[in-house]
């Protein structure tokens, strides 16, 4: 069967979470024997339309302007055209029966359009990948005012992007109850839980040492990896790596990029960190090597987000068996997988002092040791790619 994935970001050049993720889906289908088209932007490139392979996967770019790590308008502006420029490069590629699925992923909610033209063009089926309420999310950080026009613009294409789906499948199971009591149950909905391919990074690949490179021998290093926005709420850990600076053997290492880039250094000057360093977005490959160093991976969402996600991030964790820390908003299901699992110590953001003494007890090697190694097992046993990939091709009747 040949499938159309579609994503917003991609590898080789991108650094984000979902990107990776995509990536290892589509190098599962076609390790399952399917032939997979992978289209995405190609941000202000030369052609209408770049054709690639990476590691077996058929690569699409259209030509698109920026729409990461630039001005909001810009970028709604840039989003909004996503369909319309991804037709246009690709429908002459695109005859009856050309592919046998669509699977989409979200964030961007833009992609309706190219959506709707594809399953009319080969009468076939789609599934949409939603990893994020927005632009609920935003409505809950105060980032976007309820009942504004800029809401109900974004709110216009959400419901869009949901109606090109056949099938939607979510997160979580909390995640699930809480999309279908806003959306009246119209929707075919599933749980569809992140991913990882379980692919530890080689020390034999390496000839240097992050640690050295740092000046971080013999600390015990807190890691967090991914975005730094206002719906992880940085300033929760923030105050961790405040009040952790009593231990001097603790170290906080931030690597990533968003909006509350500027809020963290700015802290970290104010409070006068010793124990916190802070480094901008690096590669995969990169990124897997700092993971197989340090020893605690850090997460945090913010309190007020209605949503219940699963930061992709963990999943990075769990690969390189480290025990999870971190906060989640309240009712989030998350907090009970890690805890009934033994996989890490998670609490509601807001409950510092907890947080506090689970992150001291970390110092101590045989307890999170224990922890990271039941964050594999629970990686094998919730999270794996061979599962996504399973439960997509049989949802949508391949």
């Amino acid at each position: 069967m040949r499938l159309a994935l579609l994503i917003d970001d991609y590898l080789p050049n991108s650094t984000r979470v979902g990107a990776k993720m995509f990536h290892e889906l589509a190098c599962e289908l076609v390790k399952c024997g399917h032939e997979v088209v992978v289209v995405t932007p190609g941000i202000n490139q030369n052609e209408l339309l770049k054709i690639s392979m990476l590691d077996g996967v058929t690569v699409w770019k259209f030509n698109s302007g920026p729409i990461k790590d630039i001005g909001k308008i810009k970028r709604a502006i840039n989003e909004t055209l996503l369909s319309t420029r991804a037709w246009n490069a690709i429908k002459a590629k695109v005859c009856l029966g050309y592919f046998d699925g669509v699977v989409y992923y979200s964030p961007s909610i833009f992609f309706s359009h190219l959506v709707t033209k594809l399953k009319k063009a080969c009468g076939c089926q789609s599934y949409l990948v939603l990893r994020d309420l927005f632009p609920q999310w935003a409505v809950d950080e105060g980032l976007m005012k309820q009942g504004s026009l800029i809401e109900k613009y974004f709110r216009f294409f959400e419901k869009l992007n949901y109606k090109a789906a056949n099938h939607i499948g979510l997160m979580s199971q909390n995640n699930l109850t809480l999309f279908n009591s806003r959306t009246d149950n119209v929707y075919q909905t599933t749980i569809l839980r992140n991913w990882a391919a379980f692919s530890p990074f080689n020390v034999k690949d390496a000839n240097f040492n992050y640690r050295d490179k740092l000046n971080l021998t013999n600390k015990v290093i807190y890691f967090y990896g991914g975005n730094i926005g206002h719906a992880q709420d940085m300033e929760n850990l923030m105050r961790l790596a405040r009040d952790m600076q009593p231990y001097p053997q603790a170290h906080f290492l931030f690597v990533g990029q968003g909006d509350e880039v500027e809020l963290i250094n700015k802290l970290a000057t104010d409070w006068e960190l010793d124990n916190f360093t802070y480094l901008a977005s690096v590669t995969q490959e990169v990124f897997k090597h700092l993971l197989s160093e340090v020893d605690v991976g850090l997460f945090s969402l913010a309190r007020s987000l209605s949503a219940h996600n699963f930061p992709g991030k963990l999943l990075g964790y769990m690969v390189e068996s480290l025990p999870i820390l971190g906060s989640v908003n309240p009712g989030n299901d998350l907090l009970d997988l890690v805890r009934e699992n033994d996989a890490g110590d998670i609490f509601i953001n807001g409950e510092d002092d907890k947080l506090l003494n689970a992150s001291i007890s970390y110092l101590n090697s045989e307890y999170r040791n224990n922890k990271g190694n039941n964050a594999t097992v629970l990686l094998h046993n919730e999270f794996t790619v061979e599962s996504a990939v399973k439960d997509i091709v049989n949802t949508i009747g391949l």
